[in-house]
């Protein structure tokens, strides 16, 4: 079988174990945030991977990183001394509260980090007890045993035995149920400060600064996963950097390597002070193929005209979805921030959001869903103002078929 070969959907049942249900068209290559599919077919990318392909396809900065570090060095054991990985390490502490980075190869195991670190912190500063962590209803924190308990979401965690314990969920943006629920048996709590997979919920105004005002009565830590959020995403490199509130620890990942598989946990020197020489590790985190990836798309997203940019391109997004939605009359709300959009449908077409994806594909147009009742948006930061329009203008012609 050579890269000549032409796989056929069909390949993919009887090769691959069945826990994804791919769409039938499999692309074939992409440029900015267009893709074509083996049969030359184009489609618009509003999806991005699921927020990961942060500056669209094969961006320039990202393809030179890349070739010039396969020419240099592939990998390093975490024995070696690593410079790619010193190099992004040092941006991403230039660029946020963090004076620390572990590196990882996916936001789950970033996550996986964050939660060990908190838990050692608490047995070596407050003894075993203090071992509570407190995350939230339709959180979403990644597939590992550990965090897809910490996620709030029964549907991904039950059916695998016993599961990981003393972890609570509670309703996000209620803070009386926090304050009821927390004592300083608390070890810290996990959340989205914009949640994802869970239907694109921002906080309410008082929300954070309530959580982190108890973290601090508590003696807990506040872990915020910024997987999706993160990296300019919302208009600021993390999202934490709008709201007053800063976390103790920070999980990134997705669009921190643009596409390349790389994930990040960033905390204080005096927290990964608790992580010692053997008490954690990965092979492959700090990978210097990733790494070198990652720190140009790092240089990339830092600069001032990108980030504006998350902002202004949020404009032409809502602008045209709420045109749509004067014509087709379909959603109760459009909501996120930056290029995390979320369209949530209103009653008359609650539960059908796939319908929407699906539609939208057959008219050349990616997107994705977030739950049964919310078409979700989280596109190239840098994407054109003409793709923007087009793919919005397929989006009008599958909605106008699902109408009829």
């Amino acid at each position: 079988m050579t890269a000549n070969f032409k796989v056929e959907r069909k390949l993919f049942d009887d090769v691959m174990v069945p826990c994804y249900a791919p769409m039938e068209m499999i692309p074939d290559k992409g440029k900015g945030s267009r893709i074509w599919d083996q049969d030359g077919n184009e489609y618009i990318d509003f999806a991005g991977g699921i927020a990961v392909s942060c500056l669209g396809h094969c961006h320039p900065v990202m393809v030179d990183a890349l070739k010039a570090q396969a020419e240099k060095l592939w990998h390093l054991s975490n024995v070696m001394t690593n410079a790619p990985a010193l190099r992004l390490a040092k941006k991403l502490t230039e660029v946020s509260f963090a004076e620390r980075v572990f590196f990882a190869n996916s936001g789950a195991e970033a996550n996986e980090a964050a939660l060990k670190l908190a838990r050692r912190w608490a047995v070596d500063v407050h003894g075993p007890e203090k071992s509570e962590i407190i995350a939230f209803t339709q959180g979403f924190h990644g597939r590992t045993f550990f965090t897809v308990t910490v996620g709030g979401q029964a549907a991904y965690s039950d059916g695998f035995g016993p599961k990981p314990g003393d972890v609570t969920h509670l309703p996000y943006n209620d803070l009386d149920a926090l304050a009821a629920a927390m004592s300083d048996k608390t070890c810290a709590i996990m959340m989205e400060p914009l949640q994802g997979e869970g239907g694109v919920v921002s906080p309410d105004a008082t929300f954070l600064q309530g959580v982190r005002e108890l973290c601090d009565k508590h003696n807990a830590l506040l872990i915020f996963d910024e997987v999706q959020t993160g990296n300019g995403r919302t208009g600021t490199f993390y999202a934490y950097q709008q709201t007053g509130v800063t976390p103790d620890i920070l999980s990134t990942a997705k669009s921190l390597g643009g596409g390349f598989p790389i994930g990040a946990m960033l905390t204080t020197e005096k927290l990964a002070a608790h992580m010692k020489v053997g008490t954690h590790g990965s092979t492959y985190g700090g990978n210097p193929l990733a790494c070198a990836v990652a720190e140009a798309v790092v240089e990339e997203i830092s600069k001032p005209e990108v980030l504006a940019g998350v902002k202004e391109r949020e404009g032409w997004f809502r602008e045209g979805l709420e045109a749509l939605n004067a014509k087709y009359n379909l959603f109760a709300d459009i909501r996120g921030q930056g290029l995390l959009i979320g369209a949530e449908l209103n009653d008359e077409w609650k539960g059908r959001a796939r319908d929407v994806l699906v539609a939208a594909g057959e008219e050349g147009l990616l997107v994705l869903v977030a739950g049964a009742n919310v078409v979700r948006m989280t596109p190239s930061l840098v994407i054109t103002k003409e793709e923007v329009q087009e793919g919005l203008a397929r989006l009008d012609r599958a909605l106008s078929k699902l109408v009829a």
